[in-house]
């Protein structure tokens, strides 16, 4: 079982219902999609700065790595990640995902909660 969250550049949506939206639209047009976009500098910078603090699920030898798929930054595509975490470590590695997003002017929206983050 994985718990996901979505990660994109742009204007914080005004609520949870607006980032849903926002949300489905950039999944419709860039992950649930045959196009295969190459994330933009910040949504790389952002994957990468997740690696430092975890690293990705196939060199994790220690079994410490929240990621659900390796490598990251292929769930990234253009200005948005999607990507799935384990969910026994879903609420550390959620947390600092979102106040990294926060830190770095991203928006973090959680599909399973249906809300912004944080």
């Amino acid at each position: 079982m994985s718990y996901d969250l979505a990660v994109w550049e742009g204007e914080r949506p005004a609520d949870d219902k607006a980032a849903g939206l926002v949300f489905q639209d950039l999944y419709d047009r860039l992950v649930d999609t045959d196009a295969d976009q190459p994330p933009t500098e910040r949504i790389a910078a952002y994957v990468a700065a997740l690696l430092d603090r975890w690293c990705d699920l196939d060199q994790d030898e220690d079994d410490t790595s929240p990621w659900s798929t390796s490598p990251l930054i292929n769930e990234a595509s253009g200005p948005l990640v999607y990507f799935p975490m384990r969910f026994s470590m879903a609420d550390e590695a959620s947390a600092y995902a979102a106040d990294l997003a926060r830190s770095t002017g991203l928006v973090c929206y959680d599909p399973q909660w249906r809300r912004l983050r944080p």
